[in-house]
């Protein structure tokens, strides 16, 4: 008998974009015969379509999942990696029953608890305590279960204080915190977690990934883990696949996983000078290059405290430049705003001729390991931009930056940005 925990079986997934009719009715008569009926495929898919987000459909059809054949061990750790768009969540989702295959089919063995994104499953009418309750019987658990699990939920979580409160009434880092906690000590034989990890701070992802580690080591479970936190994804699992356009490209051990990963998702092709997208008439921009590289990515290991910013080019006129640096996460979400002239009032003026901005950046000391992109701007506080490169750098970071406090940021020139209340 095979080993087998989860079997995805020829797995794919459609979506039509738009309108979702064909456009008559005995067209959309003849699609649900097909599909339902006689269980073959719809016979108005066009064959080779792939989910690539850069090219426009003809006929508004998109693949999110293209024939996914893989098999999860009991006890093994699966890590699900690739950019947006890739079908990680899609992957997932029909693992849990949210949406159903196009074709093929999926054979689970075992209860199955998913957190896929913030508040799911949640009533945000009810209480974290009625909702603990609820979500402990959809699994199939019974009352005298859920009670003996409740204590460790609700400490675990650290809402305690608001346990009796409308879910609605949550921050984001809350619902996630208690979301996890549910899934995780309820005892499922597969635990599936997508990227709604990354809204919770360093040290609950730390804990986190503690935690899961504990279920699949001590309880022999199955966990599926989707995240861009590579450090997460290495230290977490035992194997890892690579998707990208709803197909698999990789499958093997972790480590192999994230270097095909980030080689197929990196652009080191292009120099950060080129996303300078406005320049004030009387500057001139000759090179842009962090950490000595002119490389728009960026990769910084679990030692690196700061990074090193250089801009160099020539001014008509007097100016006052100061460099400002924005972080945002995968979901595009800015976490760190750096701009000392804005934050602390520091102005360096510059004569005409040439000129160099060399700062030392300190990474934020709340920044978790995953994958980030980067603005870098010139400015005169609330008076011009000079400069602006969006999204002009692509930065891996593998590590965590713990925080004492938040007292010290200011000091350091920046706004920390931090949805996990």
């Amino acid at each position: 008998m095979s080993d087998f925990a989860i079997k995805f079986e020829d797995i794919s997934k459609q979506y039509q974009l738009g309108s979702i009719g064909t456009g008559t009715l005995s067209h959309d008569l003849k699609r649900w015969w097909t599909i339902h009926v006689r269980g073959q495929e719809d016979p108005y898919l066009k064959i080779g379509q792939v989910n690539e987000q850069s090219d426009k459909s003809s006929d508004g059809i998109v693949w999110a999942l293209r024939d996914i054949n893989l098999e999860v061990k009991d006890g093994e750790v699966l890590g699900i990696i690739g950019k947006n768009g890739a079908g990680k969540s899609t992957l997932l989702k029909i693992l849990s029953r949210v949406t159903t295959p196009t074709t093929g089919r999926i054979t689970a063995r075992g209860r199955i608890a998913s957190l896929l994104e913030v508040g799911t499953g949640f009533h945000p009418e009810m209480t974290g305590r009625e909702n603990i309750f609820m979500n402990g019987s959809i699994m199939g658990m019974t009352k005298t279960e859920i009670r003996s699990k409740f204590d460790e939920i609700v400490d675990f979580a650290g809402v305690a204080k608001y346990i009796d409160t409308p879910v609605k009434r949550y921050s984001s880092g809350m619902t996630v915190r208690l979301g996890f906690a549910i899934a995780a000590h309820l005892e499922p034989e597969i635990l599936v977690v997508d990227e709604v990890l990354a809204v919770g701070d360093a040290e609950f992802q730390k804990k986190a990934i503690g935690k899961m580690q504990d279920v699949s080591q001590s309880g022999g479970r199955t966990v599926l883990f989707v995240s861009h936190n590579m450090n997460a994804v290495r230290t977490l699992c035992s194997k890892g696949i690579v998707l990208k356009s709803g197909q698999v490209i990789f499958e093997g051990n972790t480590d192999d996983a994230i270097n095909q990963y980030i080689n197929v998702n990196t652009l080191q092709t292009d120099e950060i000078i080129n996303s300078i997208s406005y320049l004030n008439h009387e500057i001139k921009i000759d090179s842009v290059t962090i950490n000595g590289a002119s490389s728009n990515y960026l990769h910084l290991d679990g030692d690196s405290t700061s990074i090193q910013v250089v801009i160099e080019g020539s001014v008509a006129t007097e100016k006052v430049l100061t460099l400002e640096v924005e972080i945002f996460d995968v979901n595009n979400n800015r976490v760190a705003f750096y701009g000392p002239g804005m934050v602390n009032g520091i102005l360096k003026r510059y004569s005409p001729g040439r000129f160099v901005v060399n700062e030392k950046i300190l990474i934020p000391r709340n920044l978790a390991g995953g994958i980030y992109s980067l603005d870098i701007n010139l400015t005169h506080p609330y008076v011009a931009y000079y400069m602006k490169a969006s999204r002009c750098v692509q930065m891996e970071y593998i590590g965590y930056q713990f925080a004492s406090g938040h007292n010290d940021y200011k000091l350091r020139g920046y706004y920390i940005l931090d949805s996990a209340e």
